[in-house]
């Protein structure tokens, strides 16, 4: 894997895939045995990891992670978290920063598939299956995991052997979603969450391009994809696998929070298979806009790229329309896969 600028980047090409179990997608932590010290929910915030010494609580030194008792039994620790997004896992990374002399030795992870709503008796007689056997981790350091399964799993469980405490939790996948929810209704053919994803950019400076295509409104002028400022001809580029091959009919194209950094003009290339046409042609943008276009278009689509002129963000891109009958029927059988 290599970065924007081309430069190697030494992380496990996993870590490209989306975190399908970041809370923005959805994603929460249902349940754990234990959090004596530091609570759960702390798995998986979208924020950097933060800590400041010799600040003390009721419960002691105070974490910004999820952190157990000292176990004097035989067992482990174990927290349930729920995807936000389902889907197949390609890697699991468990962030232990600024846990030094209580992290735990060893982690190993199980998955679970329960559509629906499940309860939390539900969950706990599940068939969890283990992705990740226990293996050794580090403290204070970022803990890679690649997983080897192609099945669809709905719910992960971190384990802790014995305990100690965990900062961060990362469940990165491809998403998998039920096409019963959407079937005979027009969709988000750009959604992260309906099985779309980001297939590379020109440019990622100040933002992961997946910002683009997650769910719900922008909260701020970080949520989205936004570049660098561009000192040279030419302009920036953002792709977009479709989450299937489908005819698109409406573009959103959203600057919301974007004030002195919306790109000028934004223009839409699609492609389907080695077809290219466009679809939507160079027009001018306004900052901090939501913009929607109707799309004269019956052609289908697997792709599309996305151009900015010169440069700038856009905070989200939603592509309305539907999908094939091929590419409904794929779905389905992907959905309905063991």
């Amino acid at each position: 894997m290599t970065t924007v600028s081309g430069a190697p980047d030494p992380r496990p090409a996993f870590t490209g895939d989306p975190d399908l179990a970041a809370r923005a997608l959805g994603g929460a932590v249902l349940a754990a045995n234990d959090e004596s010290f530091a609570e759960k929910e702390h798995l998986i915030r979208p924020y950097p990891v933060v800590h400041q010494a010799h600040t003390f609580g009721h419960k002691g030194q105070l974490y910004d992670g999820w952190e157990t008792r000292r176990r004097r039994e035989d067992g482990h620790d174990w927290a349930i978290v729920r995807l936000g997004v389902p889907g197949v896992i390609s890697g699991i990374v468990v962030d232990t920063a600024y846990f030094t002399g209580n992290f735990p030795p060893r982690v190993s992870v199980d998955a679970c598939r329960r559509d629906g709503h499940p309860s939390l008796a539900e969950l706990l007689g599940a068939d969890w299956r283990p992705i990740v056997p226990p293996l050794a981790a580090k403290g204070d350091s970022v803990n890679e995991y690649q997983v080897d399964d192609e099945r669809r799993y709905t719910h992960v469980r971190l384990n802790m052997h014995p305990d100690g405490g965990i900062a961060r939790l990362k469940v990165h996948g491809t998403p998998v979603p039920d096409p019963a929810a959407f079937a005979d209704l027009p969709l988000d053919l750009a959604a992260l969450a309906n099985g779309a994803g980001v297939a590379g950019a020109s440019n990622a400076f100040y933002s992961n391009p997946v910002g683009a295509i997650m769910p719900g409104l922008p909260a701020s002028q970080a949520d989205g994809w936004e570049t660098a400022r561009r000192r040279e001809p030419g302009h920036e580029w953002l792709d977009v696998r479709l989450a299937g091959r489908g005819v698109v009919r409406v573009a959103e194209l959203d600057t919301t929070h974007l004030k002195h950094n919306a790109p000028g003009w934004a223009s839409i290339d699609a492609r389907d298979g080695e077809s290219e046409f466009e679809l939507l042609p160079r027009t001018r943008l306004q900052p901090d806009t939501p913009h929607r276009f109707v799309i004269a278009n019956d052609r289908p689509a697997t792709a599309v790229r996305l151009n900015i002129f010169p440069d700038g963000g856009m905070a989200r891109l939603r592509l309305y329309g539907r999908l094939t009958e091929e590419a409904l029927a794929e779905m389905r059988r992907r959905f309905a896969a063991p």
